[in-house]
Formats: structure tokens, C-alpha cells, sequence
């Protein structure tokens, strides 16, 4: 099996269910292989770290994308992910990062842990009521959406009235990030992305009439005042990309954690009993199921070279972050979960330039619920069989029934 095997594997439903012994078969061989034309494959954790955290290999543009896709602009959800920082290069990509990074710093997101604490206390309350009568309920609706969206529209400045339509919205928008073949598709996020953009411009408006202390009310004022160093446009896509990319993942690495831990009971009881830190189980689930998969960079420069395979200017190398994370020249036993590793360092937040924002916050956030969860729900269970969705990029849950106990 070749890398254009593998990706065409990974492409299939089967594939996207469980995408790991490809993997395997990917580290076989080699770091970095060709699959395709113009396409090279990164499996190798030194060799994705090292693409990620070189300016050369860039993030594909718009204007990249357009040429490859003609119709490109005519897709709301395509066009607004390209006018967000996630698909733009310098000089666009620091300017914008820089006037949001300042709602991530570290004592900020540090200063969060009593909200996240309150948020997580009255989310397990409200499932212990549901489910008292004994019968399922759904963890990843009751929980693990609920809490990070909570917290992000929270520093957004998004009402509470608003949150709880925003999963499915999300859902259908981050369409547009998978791969692809009917453009038909996309049918549902170019839907949500109108929706999604509609909402920010009206809340956006209001903010202006009536500041808060939010990041909608910042990041409008700096539109209003310097359209350069904001244009709307640009508001309104990275808005959107904040509140998604603030709870999407998180809400993927609480559902893949708790399903590990009903896999791996021993771990639930090193977490009881303090044999395993938050921190080290939190590292753990986004090294083995990690909620990103893939990501891909497109070569700049003359005189590339992946793990010594030269990579001509133009071509894309498409990083397989989880299997990055099972990399046997970096971790000894790659498929066994162990949450007591050290130096664990997984690639799933990304690396370089584009490092997600949000990492130190979705942390926090998981390693101050699954503990509470377990401590509320000493016999907590599966209640029935869970539902992954049929994602690559995006892994996570649809469903997870659970019963509180």
C-alpha cells in the first residue's frame, strides 16, 4: 500500500471509523511519502513538527484555493474559512492573530478556572437530574458541547439566550474543512456560514451601539475605527471561527476522553486516585484519539525537503496529526493508551505559526471536568452505543450515552 493507498482509505467511511491501522501502514513507509501528484504524505512526528514550524510551508489562501477551485468564492463556508486567520499567511495572519491573542494570554485563560468550575458543577447537576430516573443521557449534548460553548461565548460576549444553537450550525460549517469530491455537499454550511455571519454582524452592531466588556465589542471597535487593520470582512469570518474553533475540538477531546476511560477503567481509577494527573490523562487523549487529524501546508520556497524528500515549490504535504501522535520512532507502544507517558508533547493543537489559540483553555477545561465528572458519577456508565461522526478532519462524537450514577 502506497500514500495515495492510504489516503484513499482513509476517505472511505471505514477508513474515517477508525483510521489508525492505516496509520500503521503509513509509518511503514516512512516519515514522508509521495501520494500523489504534487502530494506528499507527513506521518512522522519530528518531520510534521518540523513542516509545521517552518514559514516556507504555508497555509493554502483564498487566492490559492480559487485558482485550484474556480468556484470557490461562490461557497459562503469555503470563503469565509479563507478570510479567517486559519487559511491566511503573513502579513494578514499576525496582524489579525495579534489583536485576538490578547483574550488567550496566560493569566487570562488561568484567571477562567473559577468560571470553568462553576460551568462544570451546574452542567453535572442538570445531568444528574435528566438522567435520575435511570434512563441515558447523552454526554456529548449535555456536556461536552454545552461547557465550551459556554466559556467562549462567554469571552465572545455571545448572549446565553443564543448558545445552544450553535452545535448544529457548527456541525454543518465544518463541512467545508473535510475533503470533498460533491461540491453539493456543502449545501448545509454554505447555509450555516450566511447564518453564522448574519448573527455577528447584528451582534457586532449592537456592541458598537452598547459596549461590553467582550471581545465581539474589541474587536468591532477596531473594525469601525481602522477598516485596515480590520476590514469587516475579516471581523466577521474570524468571529466566526472563534466561536467554532472555541468548542468544536474541546467538545471532541471531553467525548473521545470519556469513551476512553469506559475502554480503560484502570485509568478512571488512577484519576480517582491521583496515580494519574488531569494534565497527563488530558495529553493522553489528544496523543491517541486526537480531536484534529489532519492539516496540510503548501510548499513556498525553493529547496524543500521533508525527512530528505525534496518537495518542489507549490506541492502539498498533508499532515496526518494523529498519525503523528502514534509515530513508533517517538513514542514507545503508540497504541496503548497510557495516560502516565511523560513528555507526551502530541501534535494535535498544531505547531508554529498557527498554533491553536485556544490550546491552553480547552486544557484547562478538560482537566477540570473529567475529574469532576468522575467524582460526581463514581459509577458512571455507558448507557448504549455511541455514534462517532463520519469525519476525518474533525474526529469526535455524535452521540454518547451515559448513565449517571
Amino acid at each position: 500500500m502506497d500514500g495515495a493507498a492510504i489516503i484513499e482509505e482513509l476517505l472511505t467511511s471505514e477508513g474515517r471509523a477508525d483510521p489508525y491501522p492505516l496509520y500503521a501502514r503509513a509509518h511503514a513507509l516512512g516519515a514522508a511519502v509521495p501520494a500523489g501528484p504534487d502530494t506528499f504524505l507527513v506521518v512522522g512526528h519530528t518531520a510534521a513538527d518540523k513542516v509545521l514550524r517552518t514559514p516556507a510551508f504555508a497555509v493554502a489562501t483564498a487566492d490559492m484555493m480559487a485558482e485550484l477551485t474556480p468556484e470557490f468564492a461562490e461557497h459562503p463556508s469555503m470563503a469565509l474559512f479563507g478570510r479567517s486567520i486559519l487559511q491566511r499567511n503573513a502579513p494578514d495572519h499576525p496582524r489579525v492573530r495579534s489583536l485576538i491573542a490578547s483574550v488567550f494570554t496566560a493569566r487570562r485563560v488561568a484567571a477562567l478556572r473559577p468560571a470553568v468550575e462553576a460551568a462544570v458543577a451546574g452542567l453535572l447537576d442538570e445531568m444528574a437530574k435528566q438522567g435520575a430516573d435511570g434512563s441515558p443521557v447523552d454526554f456529548m449534548d449535555a456536556f461536552a458541547f454545552r461547557l465550551p460553548v459556554g466559556v467562549i461565548c462567554e469571552l465572545l460576549g455571545v448572549p446565553e439566550r443564543d448558545r445552544y444553537r450553535f452545535r448544529d450550525l457548527a456541525s454543518d460549517l465544518t463541512v467545508a474543512l473535510e475533503f470533498i469530491d460533491d461540491r453539493s455537499e456543502l449545501t448545509k454550511a454554505d447555509q450555516a456560514a450566511d447564518e453564522l455571519a448574519g448573527y455577528f454582524t447584528e451582534l457586532a452592531a449592537e456592541r458598537l451601539a452598547r459596549p461590553q466588556d467582550d471581545l465581539v465589542t474589541d474587536l468591532a471597535r477596531i473594525a469601525a475605527d481602522d477598516p485596515e487593520r480590520l476590514p469587516a470582512r475579516e471581523l466577521l469570518a474570524n468571529l466566526v471561527l472563534l466561536l467554532v474553533a472555541g468548542f468544536e475540538t474541546t467538545t471532541n477531546l471531553l467525548g473521545n476522553g470519556l469513551a476512553l476511560l469506559f475502554r480503560h477503567p484502570e485509568a478512571a481509577a488512577g484519576l480517582r486516585s491521583g496515580a494519574i494527573t488531569p494534565a497527563g490523562f488530558t495529553d493522553e487523549v489528544l496523543r491517541f484519539d486526537s480531536p484534529v487529524q489532519l492539516t496540510s501546508r503548501v510548499a513556498l520556497a525553493e529547496g524543500l525537503a521533508v525527512d530528505g524528500l525534496p518537495v518542489p515549490v507549490g506541492n502539498v504535504a498533508l499532515l496526518l496529526l494523529g498519525a503523528a501522535n502514534h509515530d513508533p520512532a517517538r513514542y514507545d507502544r503508540p497504541e496503548v493508551f497510557d495516560p502516565t507517558r511523560r513528555d507526551s508533547q502530541p501534535l494535535s493543537f498544531g505547531g508554529g505559526p498557527h498554533y491553536c489559540l485556544g490550546a491552553q483553555l480547552a486544557r484547562l477545561e478538560a482537566e477540570v471536568a473529567v475529574p469532576a465528572l468522575l467524582d460526581r458519577f463514581p459509577r458512571l456508565a455507558q448507557g448504549g452505543v455511541p455514534v462517532r461522526r463520519d469525519r476525518l478532519v474533525l474526529r469526535g462524537f455524535e452521540t454518547l450515552p451515559v448513565i449517571v450514577r
